[in-house]
């Protein structure tokens, strides 16, 4: 049965992803990609798969990161000892600073030593292979456990010996003070898989830590407020990395419900541009910015050529963008909540505010921009171009709804982004460069915003033309710096947004939402009155919202209200938009 989200935490080894329970579970991990095929998905189906490593019994659990690093360090005690758990996804032998995660071993490497008395432990391992269609048969190797059957071939190098029944080995042993056991998972495609030589399970967790920590130890210049929470959002965000590409994914799962029961299960396992400006801000305040200058660098490379008026919203980690959505029916869903859904047709909407947030990226990053390239150049001047000859046009907007296109504020807004930075950076985009139009189409999404944004009766700018229902999405005016709109009217939406939108500092989509609490709003939210000088009212709604994080200091996309409970996927916009 699936745990709460709130009991996962993360592994990475930037290029694929791990969720590991707080109960030593790991129910979740997908390889060689990002978007690859499961191996454990008992976070979607209590059958799909999993390997758990706990004691037998009853205990009580403690758990933290290592610091500087996605090595996880779990603290079992029980009635007779304390035993102490320490997963990774490992790293390739060797790599440090910004070479980790160019290559991957593609290896789950997991410990568990005993620091008190004995403990009883129980491990078993169930591997359920391309999202829990195919229970492959275990046999014994010379290492170890392999698997025969499917896709994908696994093999566990462990000294402990398991008893194999059908597709799951199990193993409960007595562990004295002092011993240590360690594992170490590889991952292999193919129906004949060529594994390199196992490696040695303590080695790999040494390597692996000190890999991490060599990374965090460059990136540790920031010393403002919240400095622990601003370091573990750099390092969460090069998890989320697939280094060989420089793309950020938005997630490392998909399905987990925006609302308990329902169906809005997505896959984000994918690139978004519109996170574009806010994942290199947080980069870059995480002093992260040879990261964000690659992410920018995938961007142009992923988005660019499209030359005909249309600008795809969203890519695979190597720029592919046939992402087609299909329903695995038989997977129950995370609690009930199905269906469960890989790939994501939000792939051939229409959005125009991406024009606005790469732009905005581009903008962020405009000293490292004095002489771009042509392929830069070509993209940067192509969507100015489209923005201000679409702009006029509905769309699916911001929250990507599937019922109808709409003339959403928050698309005018990242349009007339789009067009004021183009203009702020024409000089730099050479001959290709059309100030004078842009400029002019600026002013006119301007207007448009000021004449047909505000609605006068709701005392606020609503979330779409001629609206009277209220949308987060319009802080962006704000955190955007919308300069022609009157200081007046913006202080006016973000006190009624605070005031109708917001519970205790945490703020919905929209008027009458149903699907919680999203934490990117209350952060936008909390920039919001910083920016109009309301520092206490701002610092109270950020701590109300980084207040639900886990015991890891990981937050969800959202918060159920009613359940005060972390819902929605692990997402890079939670905490690292703050």
């Amino acid at each position: 049965m699936s745990e709460s989200i709130a009991d996962y935490a993360l592994l990475g080894d930037c290029h694929s992803a791990a969720l590991v329970s707080s109960g030593g579970s790991i129910d979740w991990w997908c390889a060689p990609r990002f978007d690859s095929r499961s191996v454990f998905a008992r976070l979607l189906d209590p059958e799909a798969g999993h390997w758990s490593i706990r004691p037998v019994g009853s205990f009580s659990v403690t758990r933290e990161y290592v610091p500087g690093t996605m090595v996880v360090r779990t603290t079992f005690r029980t009635a007779t000892g304390m035993a102490v758990l320490t997963d990774a996804l490992a790293l390739e032998t060797g790599a440090r600073g910004h070479d980790i995660g160019l290559r991957s071993p593609h290896a789950l490497v997991r410990a568990i030593e005993v620091v008190e008395g004995s403990v009883a432990v129980e491990i078993v391992l169930a591997p359920r292979l391309e999202y829990g269609l195919v229970v492959p048969r275990l046999v014994r190797c010379e290492a170890g456990l392999r698997t025969i059957g499917g896709p994908d071939a696994l093999r566990l190098t462990s000294e402990t010996t398991f008893a194999i029944d059908g597709g799951s080995a199990r193993c409960e042993m007595v562990v004295e003070q002092g011993a240590v056991l360690h594992f170490v998972l590889q991952h292999s495609s193919g129906l004949d898989p060529a594994f390199p030589p196992p490696p040695d399970g303590k080695r790999a967790l040494a390597d692996t830590v000190e890999a991490w920590q060599s990374w965090a130890n460059l990136h540790q210049s920031y010393e403002g407020a919240y400095s622990a929470e601003v370091q573990r959002s750099g390092i969460v965000l090069r998890a989320l990395t697939y280094v060989p590409s420089g793309a950020v994914v938005a997630a490392p799962t998909t399905s987990l419900p925006e609302v308990l029961g329902g169906e809005l299960n997505w896959d984000y396992r994918y690139v978004w541009l519109r996170d574009a400006s806010l994942t290199l801000n947080a980069l870059w305040v995480a002093a992260c910015p040879e990261e964000a200058e690659r992410y920018f660098d995938w961007m142009a490379r992923a988005a660019g050529g499209y030359g005909d008026g249309h600008v795809q919203i969203m890519f695979g980690v190597e720029g592919e963008r046939d992402l087609s959505e299909r329903e695995l029916e038989h997977l129950a869903g995370y609690r009930g909540s199905a269906p469960v859904r890989v790939g994501n047709d939000a792939w051939k909407q229409t959005q125009l505010d991406v024009y606005g947030e790469v732009l905005e990226a581009a903008w962020f990053l405009r000293d490292k921009l004095d002489d771009p390239s042509p392929e830069i150049v070509g993209f940067l001047c192509e969507l100015a171009n489209t923005a201000a000859a679409r702009w006029r046009e509905p769309d699916a907007g911001i929250w990507e709804g599937r019922e109808g296109e709409r003339h959403y504020l928050s698309s005018k807004l990242l349009c007339w982004v789009a067009l004021d930075r183009a203009v702020k950076l024409a000089d730099r985009l050479g001959e290709d460069a059309r100030p004078e139009i842009w400029a002019a189409e600026r002013d006119a999404v301007s207007k448009e915003i000021l004449e047909r944004g505000w609605n006068e009766d709701v005392g606020a700018y609503t979330g779409a033309f001629g609206s009277d229902q209220l949308d987060a999405s319009a802080l962006l005016l704000s955190l955007m710096e919308f300069t022609p709109a009157p200081d007046e009217r913006l202080r006016r939406t973000v006190d009624t947004i605070e005031r109708e939108l917001a519970e205790d500092g945490l703020v919905r989509r929209w008027t009458d939402a149903k699907d919680g609490a999203f934490f990117i709003c209350s952060f936008w939210l909390a920039n919001a009155l910083a920016r109009g000088d309301e520092t206490e009212r701002a610092r109270a709604v950020f701590d109300s919202a980084i207040a639900h994080a886990n015991d890891v200091g990981l937050l969800s996309e959202e918060l159920d209200l009613e359940r005060q409970e972390l819902i929605g996927t692990f997402r890079r916009r939670s905490r690292t938009s703050a």
